[in-house]
């Protein structure tokens, strides 16, 4: 696909690799618009890359159907690409699980993913065609030890993913999940601040070149599943 004027959404996209993926699509040439819970830094990276923002927390679920409509409506009435990258964590032990860490993690990984991409996808079987990137995780390929509540959100989203192929492919929809392993962001940190880029691990700009890789790729064919791994992270 190539993305001059094309219309694109990057749930997650005030911060991280969704920053990243935002900022590179839109010298692309594609319109942007990125979502995220906290207004003033959504407007904030909107202002520095050339976005649109629409503050939306994806875990608000009775919300998902009047913002995806709102979002759909601020790129003109299309969407060509969804990126989901939108996600939270939470790493308990064993024994010290509990069903409001699942809740947590699954309302915005796995509800919210799901429930904002059923509100999205209409549009492109109208038009015939677009690209759904769903950001996943190495967590998503094996478990690890704390992993129970997360690494099972991202096993989820894997399933989906794959589901969404089967059905999609007929209507020249491609589906892609990408697994980032470590990579230095905010993700996990409570006051959100991003994590100093360091050499032997991968950042935002890693991933975002790998989606952007994806979504440039001639549309007669597709790339179900890319895992990217630093070379050499100890």
């Amino acid at each position: 696909m190539d993305l001059t004027n094309k219309k694109v959404i990057v749930t997650g996209g005030s911060l991280g690799i969704g920053k990243a993926t935002a900022k590179l699509i839109i010298e692309r040439g594609a319109s942007v618009l990125i979502t995220g819970r906290n207004l003033e830094r959504l407007n904030q990276t909107a202002k520095e890359i050339g976005a649109i923002p629409l503050k939306f927390d994806i875990s608000n679920l009775e919300s998902i159907p009047q913002k995806a409509k709102e979002a759909i409506e601020l790129l003109g009435g299309e969407v060509d690409v969804l990126v989901n990258n939108a996600g939270v964590g939470e790493f308990p032990e064993m024994g010290k699980i509990t069903a409001q860490q699942f809740q947590k993690v699954f309302e915005t990984n796995v509800f919210g993913l799901a429930l904002m991409t059923q509100e999205i996808v209409p549009g492109m079987i109208k038009q015939k065609g677009g690209t759904i990137i769903n950001v996943g995780s190495t967590a998503s390929l094996k478990g690890f030890a704390r992993g129970t509540v997360y690494s099972a959100s991202k096993f989820a989203v894997r399933s989906m993913t794959q589901t969404w192929q089967a059905e999609l492919r007929r209507d020249n929809i491609r589906v892609c999940l990408v697994n980032p392993s470590e990579v230095t962001t905010a993700f996990n940190n409570p006051d959100r601040e991003e994590r100093e880029t360091v050499s032997n691990k991968l950042d935002g700009n890693d991933i975002a070149h790998t989606i952007v890789a994806v979504i440039e790729m001639d549309n007669k064919g597709f790339i179900p599943e890319v895992t990217v791994w630093a070379t050499n992270p100890y």
